[in-house]
């Protein structure tokens, strides 16, 4: 007989709809993550992301995201897939090889929501994904999906770092997952010393104005000079300190096929995405997180590999 308890049936339909893992965890004020946080935006770590310092309350208390909320719902979905570009060609990370995340994710999460809401009508909340002062990583391990590694990612055993994480926040009471209470990183230190631009911190934080990724895809402008050297080939985001992580040696392929990579990712030459239009950029990238760096981002990426 199916489990009829509702926190089982949510994890349940997850699993049905995509999702990898699900868990629950009850409101509170994330306390343990201020004092982090806090020192982290006054030594200026977040560069030019200046979103990351507002609405630092919300971040750390969803109560002031959703009305009486009274749980966190969150999900992790693999994305992980082989992929080996020739060593002339321009690399993007992997989450954005296919479609945008964001709008797959949110998708999934709504219909979760929604199921949530035939079980429980007039119940509230929202949903969130990347894009809102939610602390996911911190929710995920409050959820009892993993722990948050050295490079500042979330690993779950099986599943490794190459995961997308979705929040549902609602007013629903509901039996909580316990928190995953174990570092499993140990002694290794191998996303620290793989960072060919020093950007891990030993607190387990990004400093974003060494980061490729941030440098890459929200930087406007060239890249340092000193970083010039050390990014290669990379024109949207990196992948080095997951790559080398031990827990993604065995990552699973992803099931998702819309994070497949586009046709143009994998067979484009570079001579071809040097000459690209901007028309032909956004033809291409039409529901990509790659437009997140916009064509003249995009572009200048493209033409530093070449010198």
């Amino acid at each position: 007989m199916p489990d009829p308890k509702p926190e089982n049936i949510i994890k349940n339909k997850a699993v049905e709809l995509g999702f990898d893992h699900c868990g629950i965890a009850g409101v509170k004020t994330l306390h343990e993550h201020e004092e982090r946080l806090n020192s982290w935006l006054a030594n200026g770590m977040h560069a030019g992301m200046s979103y990351m310092g507002r609405n630092k309350e919300k971040r750390l208390d969803p109560g002031l995201l959703v009305k009486d909320a009274r749980s966190v719902i969150v999900t992790a979905t693999n994305y992980y897939q082989t992929y080996n570009p020739a060593e002339d060609k321009p690399v993007f990370a992997r989450y954005a090889l296919g479609k945008d995340y964001h709008r797959v994710i949110k998708t999934k999460l709504y219909e979760l929501f929604g199921i949530i809401k035939e079980m429980h009508p007039g119940a509230g909340g929202r949903v969130f994904v990347d894009t809102a002062p939610v602390l996911e990583r911190a929710w995920a391990v409050e959820a009892g999906l993993g722990w948050i590694g050295r490079n500042s990612m979330l690993i779950n055993k099986k599943l490794g770092s190459f995961t997308f994480l979705g929040v549902i926040i609602v007013d629903l009471k509901f039996s909580y997952d316990k928190p995953f209470n174990k570092d499993y990183c140990g002694s290794c230190r191998k996303c620290i010393d793989a960072c060919p631009a020093g950007a891990i911190n030993e607190d387990r934080t990004i400093d974003s104005n060494k980061c490729i990724s941030y440098l890459t895809i929200e930087h406007h402008g060239e890249l340092p000079h000193d970083l010039h050297r050390v990014s290669d080939n990379k024109v949207f985001g990196c992948d080095i300190c997951q790559e080398v992580c031990p827990w993604n040696s065995k990552a699973p392929e992803t099931k998702i096929k819309e994070f497949h990579p586009l046709p143009e990712i994998l067979h484009y030459t570079t001579e071809q995405w040097k000459r690209i239009s901007r028309d032909e950029f956004n033809t291409i990238f039409d529901d990509s997180a790659v437009q997140r760096t916009g064509y003249d981002g995009f572009l200048r990426g493209v033409l530093r590999i070449l010198q």
